[in-house]
């Protein structure tokens, strides 16, 4: 059995604040002390927008991230997300599990967004990537056949 402890963080303690320094400048995050009570297994934190989603220039960027599990838990406001090419509007209540490796950007959200994410391992990793460029519509290419 691997050792872990137990972990109770009031909503009101000094380690419940908001800081920013996360992965996003435009978030602030909240740790909720689960990752060091399992020894690094699970991240569990709470996620806000400290910025307005036209101030972050395209949102997170494409990326993926080396997790075995990833769920978003939205529990305020709303944010889009493309997940694979597909744009998803993930609102207040709503629940995702990201599969691993899926690629993904969240690049607009309200005000007042926040969500909760459960991650495993605690310690994973992000890989940012540059999107597949856009296909040209099929009267360009007809007009370059013509050349």
């Amino acid at each position: 059995m691997t050792d872990t402890t137990f972990s109770h963080q009031k909503a009101n303690s000094p380690d419940a604040r908001y800081t920013d320094g996360g992965l996003r400048s435009f978030f602030v995050y909240r740790d909720t002390g689960v990752t060091p009570a399992t020894n690094g297994q699970l991240r569990v934190q709470l996620v806000r927008a400290a910025r307005k989603s036209s101030e972050a220039k395209g949102g997170t960027g494409f990326h993926f991230h080396t997790a075995d599990v990833h769920v978003v838990y939205m529990l305020r406001g709303w944010a889009t997300f493309d997940y694979d090419g597909v744009e998803t509007l993930v609102e207040a209540g709503d629940c995702v599990h990201q599969r691993p490796g899926i690629v993904h950007n969240l690049f607009d959200w309200s005000d007042d967004m926040e969500f909760m994410e459960i991650i495993m391992p605690g310690d994973f990793a992000t890989t940012e990537i540059t999107p597949p460029a856009a296909v040209a519509p099929d009267r360009n290419i007809r007009d370059l056949k013509a050349l």
